[in-house]
């Protein structure tokens, strides 16, 4: 029996698309481990996007890692991805090998509180791989994730703990949103990996 099949994991979408939450693949002391490197050696930003023309500097931090120095465009904002470390490196095998897929790039996500989260969205730019999968590594405080459907509205949550894994794929980014909503009972930061495959240009 294959330890790492999705098989065994149950889809979290009703419809039109593919969630698995594979749970923990790291233990406490593992976790913890790169939680403190992450936020210690990442080259850390705070994110900008422009909307409605308006340049806004959110107090959440990102950082875009990847095999080249590809070009990331979202909110109307551009990033170019930095070499991987050796962390990340390591992180993204874990990963590849519990999702069964590979990937070119990541983005990193800083949430120092509740107070920051993440609104509607999907992640369907142009220049990521069409209905590819994106695999999600949480470290730091458990926080609520939801998605919705974008035409029945229907909304699906899940807490994301600390070290676990998330697998959105097939046409998860087409047919719904997801979010990371704030949540004033929450202090402490979590930090998120985001696994994804840039399209040859």
């Amino acid at each position: 029996m294959d330890l790492f099949s999705s098989d065994s994991i149950n889809n979290l979408l009703p419809c039109d698309g593919t969630v698995y939450y594979h749970g923990k693949v790291l233990g406490q002391k593992q976790a913890l481990h790169y939680f403190d490197y992450l936020h210690r050696e990442i080259e850390w930003k705070n994110d900008e996007a422009i909307i409605f023309g308006k340049h806004i500097i959110t107090k959440r931090k990102a950082a875009w890692y990847g095999n080249e120095n590809y070009l990331y465009t979202y909110s109307n904002t551009t990033k170019k991805a930095l070499p991987w470390t050796k962390e990340l490196l390591e992180l993204k095998q874990i990963t590849e090998i519990h999702s069964g897929s590979t990937f070119n790039s990541c983005l990193l996500n800083l949430y120092h509180n509740g107070q920051e989260g993440m609104a509607w969205h999907s992640d369907d730019e142009n220049s990521l791989q069409k209905n590819g999968v994106i695999a999600s590594l949480s470290f730091g405080a458990e926080r609520k994730f939801s998605f919705r459907h974008k035409k029945t509205k229907d909304s699906i949550s899940i807490l994301l703990q600390n070290g676990s894994l998330l697998v959105m794929k097939d046409t998860t980014q087409t047919n719904w949103l997801h979010s990371l909503p704030k949540s004033g009972k929450i202090h402490q930061p979590r930090i998120n990996l985001t696994f994804r495959t840039m399209q040859d240009s």
